[in-house]
């Protein structure tokens, strides 16, 4: 047997319009199509030693002990995934019972269709039903509470905490739709111009949440995507496993920045080969566990300043650099720009010095130059990868 494919439903769908929350999960039975549960000896006594709560799905038999009646009879495989994907989600607390499987029209093709209550909890109770019974059919020795543990360990990751869940419930029975924005607290109740947002117990009619999102690169994005608006594809990494499947999926070149960070801090940009790539990593990771991996995106970068839904002006950000003469070395065109007056330690002043650091050095090896190369007259010089100010960018008023 194997799994094609595993979808979340998160509203009225094609199996039901009471029930929204729905995993619809498409499996080839392969040479399992021609072996119903009554031709595979010991598949019942094995599973009931497993799961005897089982015994408690009437299925549509309408009686206790119902799902068994059916497995004596003969029943197919992806009938089985379905009851045992219920009953693991049940076993790690949380109490679902709906589900229905049928064929594709495909031989040997089925869709497993089955409620949850946290979609990552009914994702992976997919895979593990799945896995499961595979096991059951091949007689391996199968240990029921470690994947009881990780569905709850997955419920406690993503539940919505006490206060969050209290509102939402309080929403749904009065009839108010939600939406979780994000993995978090984020929650939309209502659509449209009544549509409200709540982060834990924080509400829309503040500021705060907007500083929040905006302080995550993950939710500012996802928040953008949704909404339409062009973003780099991404995600998000902890390690160096995760960062090989990124760029896997991403391709180069690419970015990598720590998830919450300011100031272009741990931000490498233009990323072209897998050792840069692992340099970059080592990098953010001293300002955070979490990063994120993005497509590289040449283009302008531009701050718009938005006061009470509406544009107020708009300033084009420039990384740190100096122009040639085609007479002075690197070194002297920086030393040059770091006495205009407006330049200072920090943010004493309106500008900052630029420093040269591993980021400059690396940008310049990239060209072929070391800050005693002499650029020709005209030519742009780049010192940083980001614009911000605090690493000696420029602004300029396009307003």
């Amino acid at each position: 047997m194997k799994i094609l494919d595993i979808r979340a439903m998160r509203g009225p769908n094609l199996w039901s319009i009471r029930r929204p929350k729905l995993i619809q999960m498409r499996i080839d039975l392969e040479e399992m199509e021609e072996k119903p549960t009554n031709k595979i000896p010991g598949f019942r006594d094995r599973l009931e030693k497993l799961l005897p709560t089982l015994y408690d799905h009437r299925c549509s038999e309408g009686v206790a002990g119902g799902f068994f009646m059916r497995v004596d009879e003969g029943t197919w495989m992806g009938h089985v995934i379905e009851h045992v994907a219920l009953e693991l989600q049940t076993l790690a607390g949380m109490d679902t019972g709906f589900g229905r499987t049928r064929g594709t029209g495909k031989h040997g093709e089925y869709f497993v269709v089955f409620d949850y209550m946290e979609e990552s909890v009914g994702m992976q109770a997919a895979r593990s039903a799945f896995q499961l019974v595979q096991d059951v059919i091949d007689d391996k020795e199968v240990d029921l509470e470690p994947i009881v543990q990780q569905l709850r360990e997955i419920r406690e990751e993503t539940r919505l905490g006490p206060s969050t869940g209290c509102i939402v419930d309080e929403a749904a029975k009065r009839g108010i739709p939600y939406i979780r924005l994000n993995k978090h607290s984020l929650v939309q109740l209502g659509h449209g111009v009544k549509q409200q947002r709540i982060r834990a117990t924080i509400a829309g009619t503040t500021s705060c949440i907007g500083v929040d999102i905006a302080g995550d690169k993950e939710d500012t994005k996802n928040l953008l995507e949704a909404a339409s608006i062009p973003v780099p594809s991404g995600r998000i990494i902890r390690d160096e496993e995760d960062l090989k499947a990124a760029i896997d999926k991403i391709g180069y070149p690419c970015v990598l920045k720590p998830i919450s960070g300011n100031h272009g801090k741990g931000a490498t940009t233009n990323i072209t080969t897998w050792g840069q790539a692992l340099k970059a990593l080592e990098a953010a990771q001293v300002y955070g566990r979490t990063i994120i991996c993005e497509k590289f995106i040449t283009g302008f970068d531009f701050r718009i300043l938005v006061i009470n839904h509406k544009f107020i002006c708009a300033a084009l950000r420039t990384p740190a650099s100096v122009i040639g003469d085609g007479k002075n070395t690197i070194q002297w065109l920086l030393d040059e720009t770091n006495k205009d007056p407006r330049r200072g330690y920090g943010h004493e002043k309106v500008l900052t010095q630029i420093k040269v650091d591993g980021f400059t050095e690396k940008m310049l090896e990239d060209k072929g130059y070391t800050l005693d190369t002499i650029p020709s007259d005209g030519e742009l010089v780049l010192l940083k990868p980001t614009a911000n100010l605090s690493t000696g960018g420029t602004s300029t008023d396009v307003t």
